[in-house]
């Protein structure tokens, strides 16, 4: 039989019980290996009891040495009640001098008592017991998140002025840096938040008429990463100038708002938009414009697309590319069967091929193709060769890339490329050289 003998309002779940006539403390810490809560009991005595009931400091700082011993007792492991019950009269019955000399030589648990109201500079003295004068019965978890990411700051040598801090509540990176930034004005406070909106306002002006594109090599919701380092490094440099006194981690998140937003609504648009801004131009070929095309990739999938479809050929050969492009299958080809050319993405190697028929196939003899490379510039150089030939076939290319009929000459150029650079697209064996 077991009941609860004293319990806190708040709730805790740090209480005394009576079980088989015996005073304990239950209290949860830890977690069992289905991630469930555990819950631990150990003996104490009357006068313990008795200071627990009136001295919420004293509880609080019980807790807080408890608990490290709970995290110890793992998964499956029992709690260690020799050294729980050890840790009852130095806390509970000492005079406050014993009890911060004791807690210079055990560990506890900073957080749970900065989230109770310990007075933080205090805390950090050793002064536990004077830092425990205002502690409160409710528990604000996010003073003590923020008191951890301050701390692993200050091991980087970071210490935030107020706008540095004010700048990183409005973005929601306060307490992780890795969280997705957002605009929380109510965050900030209002004193600071004309000046938080000025130094957002100089990435915006900055980065004016950039975006952030797709790139469908990575998948169908991947951004262009050349494109996203762009322009954070646009913003970084505007704010920097603009407010040389800022913590490199308040100008990050500046970038990172903006980009992500960027990203963001280069993810809403609908992909012809998003073709259509960023295909080329169709120059002295405009005329030639496809009508029928196949696309294709490296593992012989194959789709059709002809004019009169509900997108267009950009937008449906990098859906196609979106949906099928993996590490395995990094080679696309867009043809024009009708007119005997094509091209052929690399995404591996960044490069491309323009094929096109001198002599079609005659009396059972083979067609003969005219293959060309060129290097290409990322994903946008991609998409530009892929609008441009589509709009005017491969005799539109010719102003578009540095063309070269020797495979041997392309791989070359590209090694010139990557010198001093760490080369993700070094040569691969078994590719497709022509249609």
């Amino acid at each position: 039989m077991r009941d609860i003998v004293f319990t806190r309002r708040s709730g805790w779940g740090v209480d005394v019980i009576r079980e088989g006539g015996e005073l304990r403390l239950m209290l949860g810490g830890g977690a069992d290996a289905n991630h469930e809560p555990r819950t631990f009991t150990f003996p104490i005595g009357e006068a313990h009891l008795s200071v627990l009931r009136e001295d919420l400091a004293r509880h609080l700082l019980l807790w807080s040495a408890v608990l490290p011993l709970c995290d110890a007792a793992g998964t499956r492991g029992r709690l260690d009640e020799n050294a729980a019950v050890a840790l009852l009269d130095p806390i509970l019955l000492s005079p406050p001098a014993d009890v911060d000399t004791l807690f210079r030589h055990i560990r506890w648990d900073r957080g749970r008592l900065i989230a109770h109201g310990a007075d933080i500079g205090l805390l950090e003295r050793g002064q536990v017991c004077a830092a425990m004068r205002g502690a409160t019965e409710a528990s604000d978890g996010k003073r003590a998140q923020e008191y951890h990411a301050d701390r692993r700051r200050a091991v980087r040598g970071v210490v935030l002025a107020p706008l540095d801090a004010a700048v990183l509540r409005y973005t929601g990176q306060y307490l992780h840096g890795a969280t997705v930034p957002g605009r929380i004005p109510g965050a900030v406070d209002p004193a600071l938040l004309p000046e938080v909106m000025r130094v957002i306002a100089t990435a915006e002006q900055a980065c004016a008429g950039m975006r952030i594109g797709l790139d469908p090599r990575r998948g169908k919701r991947a951004t262009d990463k050349r494109a996203w380092e762009r322009m954070a490094a646009t913003a970084g440099t505007a704010v920097r100038r603009a407010y040389p006194d800022l913590v490199d981690d308040a100008v990050r998140t500046v970038g990172f708002l903006i980009c992500s937003e960027a990203a963001g609504r280069s993810r809403s648009m609908p992909v012809e938009d998003d073709e259509e801004a960023a295909g080329g131009h169709p120059g002295a070929g405009g005329k030639a414009r496809k009508t029928a095309l196949s696309f294709t990739d490296d593992k012989g999938v194959e789709k059709r697309w002809r004019a009169g479809a509900s997108r267009t050929a950009t937008a449906d050969f990098w859906g196609f590319v979106g949906d099928r492009s993996a590490a395995d299958n990094e080679v696309f080809t867009i043809e024009d069967e009708e007119m005997g050319e094509g091209i052929q993405l690399h995404f591996y190697a960044d490069s491309a091929a323009r094929v096109t028929t001198v002599h079609k196939a005659e009396g059972g003899s083979d067609p003969k193709y005219r293959v060309e490379y060129s290097l290409v510039d990322g994903i946008e150089g991609y998409r530009n060769l892929v609008g441009v030939f589509v709009r005017g076939g491969c005799a539109a290319l010719g102003q578009h890339g540095f063309w070269m009929l020797d495979a041997a000459e392309l791989e070359c150029a590209r090694r010139l490329r990557d010198v001093g650079q760490p080369s993700a697209a070094g040569p691969r064996t078994g590719r497709r050289q022509d249609l």
